[in-house]
């Protein structure tokens, strides 16, 4: 049952298999029909499930957003795609002000389950509004779940997982992973949606993060294996709700957190997650949580990203500074 894929592949092969099971189940979005959209995600669902399932949308995210949440009403179950992450912002108010309120709204009497997909990140040498982290606008709003994979086997469960949920998902892909390989175990999903992993053990600090940067903080662990250090790297998974019980058992153990993701510092998921840390593990930790983000600013051109984007040289620099108290 345990087979190759990229991460995109498998989250193709994830969507086909939510749609075999569930005829309720649609696909919404700019050229992912008879394109397979940009990153070819959806290819081919809409040959082998028609249009009206996997449906071609005008450029209009706010639209789009409308409609979904129309669908929800009458029983469907929409995977809305976001072309870029650059491009949810003229969905934001449909997505805040109505999708994440509903629930709440009505006293529990509507459901909303639907999946928003947006790749996010930076890393593929992409122009402006195409790379951005938003993911901490979405995961401060309440009613909405957010959630990223990192591994093509949870990129294959995880969108299943998230299809399946009464309530709306915002489903961050990381787009610069999409093309790399992993194995899937098509009968078993392991985790639950809403779990944080402990990818890798160690012993000396406690390694942070979700979505692209799991792999940046794996081969930092490699890396600092070379010199005798032994990392422990916490794959989130879930960015709301967190699942940090994995997080302060490691804390407690190693006595040093490094939080790493690619948003903006300045109240990005690294703010929160240091204070939980700090609030729950204080008494075990030597030194202040350090955190490694993305800059205050803008994303920049592409021919200089790789000095916005944390690197496996600034993960093990924060190592080095923690283990320096």
């Amino acid at each position: 049952m345990t087979t190759t894929m990229t991460l995109g592949a498998a989250i193709n092969a994830g969507l086909r298999a939510a749609m075999e099971r569930d005829d309720k189940v649609v696909l919404m979005g700019e050229d992912i029909g008879r394109l397979g959209g940009v990153f070819r995600v959806t290819d081919a669902l809409q040959k082998d499930f028609g249009a009206n399932r996997v449906m071609d949308t005008p450029l209009g995210e706010a639209g789009i957003m409308g409609t979904a949440v129309g669908l929800t009403t009458r029983g469907y179950r929409p995977v809305v795609e976001i072309q870029f992450d650059g491009f949810v912002y003229p969905a934001y108010d449909q997505l805040v002000a109505q999708v994440a309120r509903l629930h709440f709204r009505s006293a529990g009497r509507i459901r909303v389950p639907m999946v928003i997909r947006i790749p996010f990140g930076g890393g593929i040498g992409a122009v402006e509004h195409h790379s951005d982290s938003p993911e901490a606008q979405f995961a401060l709003t309440s009613g909405l779940k957010v959630v990223s994979c990192a591994t093509s086997h949870d990129a294959y469960w995880m969108i299943q997982q998230a299809i399946a949920s009464d309530d709306p998902v915002v489903f961050m892909e990381p787009k610069r992973r999409y093309w790399e390989s992993g194995e899937v175990d098509t009968g078993s999903a392991g985790a639950e949606l809403w779990s944080s992993l402990v990818r890798r053990s160690g012993t000396d600090a406690t390694l942070i993060a979700y979505g692209p940067m799991v792999k940046t903080c794996l081969d930092a662990a490699t890396a600092a294996a070379e010199e005798g250090l032994d990392l422990e790297v916490i794959d989130l998974r879930a960015l709301s709700p967190l699942d940090l019980g994995p997080v302060f058992a490691s804390v407690r153990r190693t006595g040093r957190a490094v939080v790493v993701h690619e948003a903006q510092r300045t109240l990005g998921l690294g703010a929160e997650l240091s204070a939980r840390i700090t609030e729950e593990c204080f008494y075990s930790l030597e030194a202040p949580v350090q955190r490694v983000t993305g800059y205050d600013l803008p994303y920049p051109p592409s021919r200089i990203e790789s000095e916005f984007l944390p690197s496996v040289d600034r993960v093990l620099d924060a190592v080095d500074t923690a283990r320096g108290f």
